[in-house]
């Protein structure tokens, strides 16, 4: 294990482009473009520039959700947005984003730019009158939960993920530090769940799709592989709650668009169209018959 106390912050602190793992030649202390891009636009009103990270899926899962519940006006495009390639910095995302990040969304129907993936779930259920309640308690505890989960999440990637996971360099600290919170937050909402089955209340919301597409995947063994370490087995409610949003076809559908890991039969790099799910259930079973 490295010396932690050999390192002394400098007086003015300067950038080194080679330091930071994987993610290196993308991290940077500047905002901005860094090549002219234009983005692609499909048919549809809703344009979606995103990749299947946990915060592009609670709008991809939403989108799903809204065309499940017969709202045709939540068709949409899902354009692939590989981070790791930078495309995120290309003058025409920075149009839509400047901050950088995915997921962004463009609805023309409305000339709407909106970035930041909670404020995505909150603008399309607005638009659509879904997925939030309307009584004014209701929805306060179901933005609660919302707002929680933007908050708290950076903790999880940002702080766990990244020292546990992505780090170059594992050092002990920070990796207690942020297991030490990533657990209190999963306590948080085990307590919560024990209460009512879903987070706020008696009603799936945005809320649960945000928290899920975070905290459900991770106590199911889908992020940073770290189950056994967080003995999430442990948070009964929690993982109760966390299977039975995975049954919802809406949920499963929608944690496919702009994947690009894991196994093939699970990615759908872009999506245009509902029939391109049937596609890709073609596929796998033809990849099952040829087992």
């Amino acid at each position: 294990m490295s010396d932690l106390s050999a390192y002394t912050p400098p007086k003015i602190w300067t950038w080194d482009s080679e330091n930071g793992g994987n993610w290196s030649k993308t991290n940077r202390p500047i905002a901005g473009p860094t090549h002219d891009a234009t983005l692609p636009v499909g048919a549809h009103p809703l344009q979606l520039y995103s990749l299947a990270t946990p915060n592009g899926q609670k709008v991809t899962i939403l989108l799903e959700e809204l065309l499940a519940a017969g709202e045709s006006g939540a068709e949409y495009d899902a354009h692939l947005i590989r981070i790791g390639e930078g495309d995120q910095f290309s003058s025409g995302f920075v149009e839509v984003n400047p901050n950088s990040k995915i997921p962004a969304l463009l609805d023309t129907e409305t000339g709407s730019r909106v970035f930041e993936s909670g404020a995505i779930l909150l603008y399309l259920a607005e638009k659509f009158g879904r997925f939030l309640p309307k009584d004014l308690a209701a929805r306060t505890e179901a933005l609660n939960w919302l707002f929680w989960l933007q908050g708290s999440a950076p903790y999880l990637g940002g702080g766990f993920g990244h020292f546990y996971a992505y780090a170059p360099e594992k050092f002990q600290y920070p990796i207690d530090r942020f297991t030490m919170e990533t657990k209190r937050q999963l306590d948080v909402l085990d307590r919560e769940l024990a209460i009512h089955p879903y987070l706020g209340g008696d009603t799936y919301s945005i809320a649960d799709i945000a928290t899920w597409a975070w905290y459900g995947n991770l106590v199911l063994g889908e992020l940073y592989s770290a189950a056994e370490f967080l003995q999430v087995d442990s948070y009964t409610n929690l993982r109760r709650w966390a299977e039975e949003i995975r049954q919802r076809p809406a949920v499963q559908r929608g944690r496919m668009v702009n994947r690009t890991f894991g196994p093939l039969s699970e990615q759908l790099h872009e999506r245009h169209n509902a029939s391109d799910f049937d596609l890709k259930t073609q596929d796998k079973l033809t990849d099952s018959s040829a087992a």
